[in-house]
């Protein structure tokens, strides 16, 4: 009696090779994040595992049709956000995209897909007075016995930096020593796609680098990170979270931000002060114009708002 073929295993499906190799030029000529990269590898490793369960898939991508992608579009729907679903299907279609250059497919069966429409909401932020609560906390921490100047003086800084510079908690935790110009007030920022660019800080966050730097920093040598923990290793962006949701539950603040709110903050009050709409863009890194209009709107509704409640023919 012939023994049945064992099934092979994920690492040896015909297509793994190929993902490795797109992963691989994302990161290295690309130059994308490794968390972008991560959540398209999550995406197509799902897209596969469906065709398989559900189209007897073998690996083969020109069996792939614009069925299987509306199928497997309204499939996900039901399990995901609209968000998370387009995300995903942008890293497909930039699989696809990669293999037809490569001459690994002769089609991309997304590329007509229609994708549904994300409602329209503004961002949340935390407005000028609240701001001022929340970077005053970790000084709490330079006062009573159990004081902590190491995790006052960082977390200080940390919050400085990120409202002060707008920065993306990535581009945060990415920095090193040699990217400051303190007397400047100048950081010199890697953000997305690798792209550099110049954020102006202010002196109060300049400040703050410098205290911590001076009193604090094992290692502040041009090539060493600035934000670190006790050990001068540098600190994840998932600490940097959580230390930002400590300093809101010790202002009384919601608990459902998070640092990314800071920079949505330092947006929005830029605009509501007279700076124009382009330096703005600048300062953020965004490569379209349309992505930083959103901060124009939140001030418009902060506007008619301030109407209602105050005039007296609202």
């Amino acid at each position: 009696m012939t023994e049945a073929a064992e099934a092979p295993t994920k690492e040896e499906f015909p297509e793994t090779a190929l993902l490795e190799k797109f992963l691989s030029h994302l990161e290295l000529e690309r130059r994308l994040s490794p968390y972008t990269a991560r959540n398209y590898r999550q995406a197509l490793e799902v897209f596969f595992d469906w065709l398989r369960k559900t189209a007897s898939w073998e690996g083969d991508l020109d069996a792939i049709s614009k069925r299987e992608a509306r199928d497997f579009l309204v499939e996900r729907q039901r399990a995901v956000s609209r968000r998370t679903l387009r995300n995903q299907v942008s890293g497909i279609r930039a699989f696809f995209k990669y293999c037809l250059r490569q001459g690994h497919a002769k089609a991309n069966p997304f590329l007509s897909i229609t994708l549904p429409k994300l409602p329209k909401t503004l961002p949340k932020f935390l407005t000028q007075s609240q701001m001022e609560t929340l970077l005053a906390q970790p000084d709490r921490l330079l006062e009573g016995e159990g004081a902590d100047p190491f995790a006052a003086l960082r977390d200080r800084m940390i919050l400085e930096l990120l409202y002060g510079g707008g920065l993306r908690v990535s581009e945060l935790v990415g920095l090193d020593y040699g990217a400051l110009d303190l007397k400047r007030g100048i950081v010199r920022v890697l953000g997305k796609g690798r792209k550099e660019r110049l954020c102006p800080i202010g002196p109060q966050a300049s400040e703050a680098v410098r205290r911590f730097r001076d009193e604090c920093a094992k290692d502040a040598s041009l090539g060493a990170p600035v934000v670190v923990n006790r050990s001068g290793k540098r600190l994840s962006p998932r600490s940097v979270q959580l230390l930002t949701k400590k300093y809101l539950r010790m202002a009384g603040l919601p608990l459902d931000l998070t640092p990314h709110k800071l920079r949505h903050a330092f947006a929005t009050h830029l605009l509501d002060e007279g700076a124009d709409l382009r330096s703005v863009q600048e300062m953020l890194g965004h490569a379209n114009l349309s992505t930083t209009q959103i901060y124009t709107h939140v001030s418009a509704a902060r506007l008619k708002e301030a109407h209602r409640l105050a005039h007296p023919r609202a």
